[in-house]
């Protein structure tokens, strides 16, 4: 998967979009991006739990790229631990 060409958080909207090259775009919301968490400590709350506990306020305060790979979010919860790659957010999207 190739990076995207424009990553735009919307604070107001709560949303972060990714547009990849061509017409290929995503609008992620953020209490669905905190949901899908993919660090250990939400995956085993899903396994456990089935569900990790969003607030619907939730919104991003930062978005950091992590190499060529993806990139870290974090959270207005506090939650900052997974790293979120460009095909899990792409797949996310669609």
């Amino acid at each position: 998967m190739k990076l995207p060409e424009e990553v735009t958080l919307n604070r107001a909207a709560r949303t972060l979009t990714l547009r990849w090259s061509g017409t290929q775009t995503a609008t992620l919301h953020c209490a669905a991006l905190r949901a899908a968490c993919p660090c250990a400590a939400c995956r085993h709350a899903r396994l456990t739990a089935g569900t990790v506990h969003v607030p619907q306020d939730v919104t991003l305060l930062d978005v950091q790229p992590v190499g060529h790979y993806g990139v870290q979010l974090a959270f207005s919860d506090g939650h900052a631990r997974g790293i979120y790659p460009w095909p899990y957010l792409a797949q996310l999207g669609a």
